[in-house]
């Protein structure tokens, strides 16, 4: 657990054997709504021999107790969080990455406090989009109040490996690719979250804060904050993402000023646990190459049809 200077407490979770007298650029890992530091630790994986990795429980999941007030569950309060996390870490500027809902999150972070953010990676970030998936529907309901928390307490009464598999049905291209033992692992800690009793409340929160950033006025949206976002920028989508549409490709690649923008080949939702390799080998790239650029300018790269 890291004690933030607000009187917040997150828990993190790192790659095992960091050397403190031998320090790496520091990768800051975001999840998405209802996931938790546990979606990155293939990823970290991946990284750990040539960076110091990290991965934040957002408040209300994994490990990290709600938020004070329900506003604390707004992008921009967990924004907020971010920033207040890496300054209490000392190392910044760091490589942040996000999934879908820490994707969004991890886009304020970068367009308000450029000095603490060395580059950005983007899988499957919740951008605008008012082409509505029909995954998507029960959203607007999910973040009414009362309603939508009455909605998720209906949903917790389901067996814990029932929801599971259905994230995953929802989430992986290939759900069969979910090894067992993770599976059960997710099973477990899910019945850990259900004696908490804020999972509801949490889970309606966060899809009430997606609905707003949707329906956020374009001066002040993400497409808005993306576009003043001046480091290296690395987005990816899945061609078969359920949940954020990989046809918003052509979109980020024009509204970031310096990105390489991919559709990534029979990918869901969470990339970066579905293809750890592959996504650490993108941002290994991505990040030789700001090295390599006396400006910083990754150059841009066209999405890649799925």
């Amino acid at each position: 657990m890291v004690s933030l200077a607000s009187g917040e407490r997150v828990y993190v979770a790192e790659t095992a054997g960091s050397v403190r007298n031998d320090p790496k650029d520091l990768v800051l890992c975001v999840h998405g709504m209802s996931g938790a530091a546990t979606n990155w630790t293939d990823f970290m994986a991946e990284l750990a021999p040539d960076f110091d990795c990290k991965a934040v429980d957002l408040p209300g999941s994994g490990f990290s107790p709600p938020p004070r007030t329900r506003s604390g569950y707004s992008i921009k309060a967990l924004a907020g969080t971010v920033v207040s996390l890496i300054e209490t870490l000392g190392a910044g500027p760091v490589h942040l990455v996000g999934n879908s809902m820490g994707g969004a999150v991890c886009i304020r972070v970068a367009a308000a406090r450029p000095d603490l953010v060395r580059t950005l990676t983007l899988i499957s970030p919740v951008l605008p989009d008012l082409k509505v998936r029909r995954e998507l529907l029960q959203f607007p309901l999910a973040a009414l109040p009362l309603l939508g928390e009455r909605m998720m307490r209906r949903i917790q009464l389901l067996p814990p490996e029932n929801r599971v598999a259905g994230v995953v049905a929802t989430c992986f291209y290939d759900p069969g690719a979910v090894h067992p033992d993770r599976f059960m692992l997710e099973v477990a800690e899910l019945r850990r979250r259900d004696k908490l009793g804020h999972g509801a409340a949490s889970l309606s929160l966060a899809a009430r804060t997606i609905v707003a950033e949707t329906l956020r006025p374009r001066k002040h949206s993400l497409w808005r904050a993306a576009g003043e976002i001046e480091v290296p920028v690395l987005v990816m989508f899945g061609s078969h993402d359920r949940l954020v549409s990989p046809r918003l490709a052509g979109p980020a690649a024009r509204a970031f000023r310096n990105a390489s923008v991919e559709v990534l080949p029979r990918t869901g939702h969470v990339a970066q646990m579905e293809h750890p390799a592959l996504v650490a080998a993108r941002f290994r790239e991505m990040v030789e190459q700001a090295r390599g650029d006396a400006t910083g300018n990754a150059g841009r790269r066209d999405p890649v049809d799925a």
